[in-house]
């Protein structure tokens, strides 16, 4: 995924932590969504309504599932998915930039 088109960029920002966490929502013409963003170094929550997937552009991060005793690792060009309708949980030491895909 280098690059997306025919996208609505929803100009105003996700600003989740502070700060820390920033997205940009996108909006296909379909009316798939997607959010493209950056992560700074922490621990960082966060609640599903729809079942999401979680792409790794760049950097890395440490996630922990709904029910999950171990920590997973996701690098740069890997993906995980996590269900709807619960909350997961992610470490990032440097950064992550990432791609969030909403599964309908």
């Amino acid at each position: 995924m280098a690059e997306f088109k025919n996208v609505t960029v929803v100009v105003e920002a996700n600003i989740y932590y502070e700060g820390r966490v920033t997205s940009r929502t996108l909006i296909f013409e379909d009316g798939e969504k997607k959010t493209l963003g950056f992560m700074l170094p922490g621990e960082y929550a966060f609640n599903t309504g729809a079942p999401e997937i979680m792409e790794i552009i760049a950097g890395q991060m440490l996630y922990k599932l709904p029910g999950a005793e171990d920590w997973s690792t996701a690098k740069a060009g890997e993906s995980f998915s996590v269900p709807g309708d619960t909350s997961f949980t992610v470490l990032v030491s440097e950064y992550a930039d990432y791609c969030c895909s909403f599964v309908e």
